[in-house]
């Protein structure tokens, strides 16, 4: 053991800043999780809150945004499950099999650069080129259409927020997968162009099942991200009381409580809640990729 220590010091040396950022930022606030079941007052401090028990979970599963919310939490991130997440997939299939480099360079390009562009800026091109005078609307004009205010329109907000974010993303989450599809054997597609399969039997056959793995791996963790609802600031910047119908989520209603409204042990509560459904989900998702592709986290 000491001979291991010694052989390896300058690595467990470069491991210790991650140690210690994961102990001060992640698990010493855990700490104040206690304000979840108290009638949190910052003036009497954590220990001298008067305990409530269960008393805010009670009152959130019983007042009228809780299945709002629970249902706007779980829609916005099934969208981004069912069209976001296979997205990076079809495009790092796609620039697999462009053939000219140069051209597959400029594309990447083109897919990496909006992910180094902030949310704010995202959101901030959103509204101009939705509102009823912006781009989209002029465009739609040359054909007889009505223009529309897209983000006053509870309708509308979902598709807007998870269609900007596949164009955010895409190019981004595209790189993880072509690095599995370089790992692949290539002696592989040399058999299989012998045995007379095409370029799309070898992506179905070959390349598919060879990034398999890290689809599932990446799968998983989606799952634990599942009531999440997406990106909470990018939601705080689109949305307004006109689209909380549909735009609404669980980390927006806690920021709205928590901070505007002060009832920490309230909003604490709630994020509580919501922490334990994704650790359920993440745990259930690994245990049914474990049974089904003998690929997990743990």
């Amino acid at each position: 053991m000491k001979m291991q220590w010694s052989r390896n010091k300058y690595i467990y040396l470069m491991l210790l800043p991650v140690v210690v950022y994961y102990v001060v930022f992640m698990y010493l606030p855990m700490y104040g999780l206690q304000i979840a079941f108290k009638d949190f007052s910052p003036a009497k401090g954590i220990w001298g809150s008067a305990w409530v028990g269960f008393d805010h979970f009670k009152s959130f599963y019983e007042s009228y945004y809780f299945w709002r919310l629970i249902r706007n939490t779980l829609l916005i991130s099934l969208y981004e499950l069912v069209f976001g997440f296979p997205a990076p997939v079809i495009l790092a299939l796609l620039l697999n099999e462009i053939r000219s480099r140069y051209f597959k360079n400029i594309v990447q390009s083109i897919t990496y650069l909006p992910h180094f562009i902030s949310v704010v800026v995202v959101s901030g091109m959103m509204i101009d080129f939705l509102s009823s005078d912006g781009i989209i609307n002029q465009l739609t004009g040359l054909f007889g259409i009505q223009p529309l205010s897209f983000l006053i329109l509870p309708e509308w907000f979902r598709s807007v927020y998870v269609s900007s974010g596949i164009w955010q993303g895409v190019g981004w989450g595209s790189i993880i997968y072509l690095a599995a599809i370089s790992g692949i054997d290539p002696s592989l597609y040399e058999a299989a162009k012998s045995d007379g399969a095409g370029r799309f039997r070898q992506i179905w056959h070959i390349t598919v099942p060879g990034i398999m793995p890290t689809i599932m791996i990446m799968l998983i963790l989606r799952f634990g991200t599942l009531m999440a609802g997406g990106s909470m600031e990018k939601i705080l910047l689109l949305y307004n009381s006109t689209t909380y119908e549909t735009a609404d989520v669980i980390s927006t209603f806690v920021y709205r409580r928590g901070l505007l409204q002060m009832d920490y042990g309230f909003s604490a509560a709630i994020g509580l809640f919501n922490n334990i459904l994704n650790f359920i989900l993440l745990v259930a998702a690994n245990k049914f990729s474990r049974k089904i592709n003998n690929t997990s986290l743990w």
